[in-house]
């Protein structure tokens, strides 16, 4: 039998009849594959509708039993603040490890970048990153408990918001941060899995994961002792909480916002103050909720705040947020690529961003990407020999012929995607 089911009415068996994409266009699996949980729970997690399936007649009663499943809850409303997929009700294949106690948390150093195995084929070589990773037994460990990460993260905002007797547990929040940081081999394949997770429509909750990850990183590059990256950590994953005050309509509105609602987006950090303002949690994180949109030269909102009123840790988090929004899809925009943020960076940011903090960044971000292959915006690929201290998002690249190319010297060509 062929039908076309919704994800949530796949089985175990099936045979996908055609490939298998993201909503972003992201490979998951080619046409002729059998599906199996590991499959079906990345295309939940990836917000794939459905697929066309030749349904074998040993899961034909499976399928069915499914489908009267699924169609009994398909009624429910869902929350409007978690556009987070729902994991399958199947156990996951590999188990989620539980955050340990704070002294167990021990935060060794991620290993420099492996020199490449030789024996490794061209095809190999060739082969994107990108989809090396989604492909990986790692990414979907990485996918598990991060998404572990978000729903305890939605849990501690919705009683935040809802519980005024509620207080919240900032050892907990970060150590479950501090283990997805030391669970990756290197930077690159850090930054590289979070790039990936950019397909989940979720403009809170994902949002404050991922800049908690990045300013634990700038922190451990800045060399800060494990409770001040813990405080740092949490102040990303509460920088905004804010936006929980915000109706769905507003915060989710495809097109241009009105000059209200415009003030009404601006207003988060405020209303993200007011919800840690009487939370037993160090100031900074609160501190670091009001302050993440203000800029060293005065041009942020809330207030306007110029440098000298500004905390260190707020101006951390504000390059994190920056990254992160930057790297991820927009109704008008694909994501952009390190190197085109980088770019953004340096060609405004010195004004707006404190400059320590955004070299430190800067520097380091570049660095994780040394010797990976790119693409240039004509089109033809290319890998990164040797960066310009001066010009970070131009490195001198050279082509599969062995050509090379000072990019700083050609302003014509630039690194448009990671492969």
């Amino acid at each position: 039998m062929i039908k076309k089911l919704p994800t949530r009415q796949l089985k175990a068996g099936m045979i996908a009849l055609e490939d298998i994409t993201t909503p972003l266009g992201q490979d998951i699996v080619p046409a002729g594959t059998e599906l199996t949980r590991q499959i079906i729970n990345r295309m939940k997690l990836y917000s794939v509708e459905s697929a066309l399936v030749e349904v074998p007649n040993n899961v034909i009663d499976l399928m069915l039993t499914e489908s009267d499943s699924s169609a009994s809850t398909s009624s429910t409303p869902k929350t409007v603040y978690i556009p987070v997929p729902t994991p399958a009700p199947e156990p996951a294949p590999v188990p989620v490890p539980a955050p340990e106690p704070a002294p167990a948390v021990i935060e060794e150093p991620i290993a420099k970048e492996p020199v490449a195995d030789m024996r490794n084929t061209r095809i190999q070589e060739i082969k994107p990153n990108s989809q090396k990773i989604i492909e990986s037994n790692e990414f979907m460990n990485f996918q598990i408990q991060y998404l572990s990460t978000i729903n305890d993260l939605k849990d501690v905002f919705e009683n935040v918001l809802n519980n005024k007797g509620y207080r919240i547990n900032e050892q907990s929040l970060a150590n479950s941060i501090a283990s997805l940081v030391v669970s990756r081999n290197t930077i690159t394949e850090l930054f590289d899995m979070l790039y990936q997770m950019h397909s989940l429509d979720d403009s809170i909750y994902a949002h404050c994961v991922n800049v908690a990850l990045i300013a634990r990183m700038i922190g451990r590059w800045l060399h800060l002792d494990s409770h001040e990256l813990n405080i740092l950590t949490c102040c990303g994953l509460f920088h905004d909480i804010g936006k929980l005050s915000i109706s769905a309509e507003v915060l989710n509105k495809p097109g241009k916002l009105t000059n209200e609602e415009f003030a009404m987006i601006k207003a988060h950090p405020k209303y993200g103050y007011e919800l840690l303002r009487n939370q037993d949690i160090d100031n900074r994180i609160k501190q670091s909720a009001l302050m993440h949109h203000e800029r060293y030269d005065g041009s942020g909102y809330p207030n306007g705040l110029s440098s000298e009123l500004l905390i260190d840790y707020a101006m951390i988090i504000a390059i994190a947020d920056v990254y992160d929004a930057m790297t991820a899809a927009r109704s008008y925009r694909e994501p952009l690529c390190p190197f085109q943020v980088i770019a953004n960076f340096e060609k405004e940011g010195f004004q707006k961003y404190h400059t320590k903090f955004l070299l430190v960044f800067l520097n380091n971000i570049a660095s994780t990407y040394q010797s990976n292959r790119v693409m240039l915006n004509d089109g033809r690929a290319c890998k990164i020999v040797m960066l310009n201290n001066n010009y970070l998002s131009r490195p001198i690249i050279q082509f599969d012929n062995g050509e090379c190319l000072d990019l700083s010297t050609n302003k014509e060509l630039y690194i448009s995607k990671v492969l």
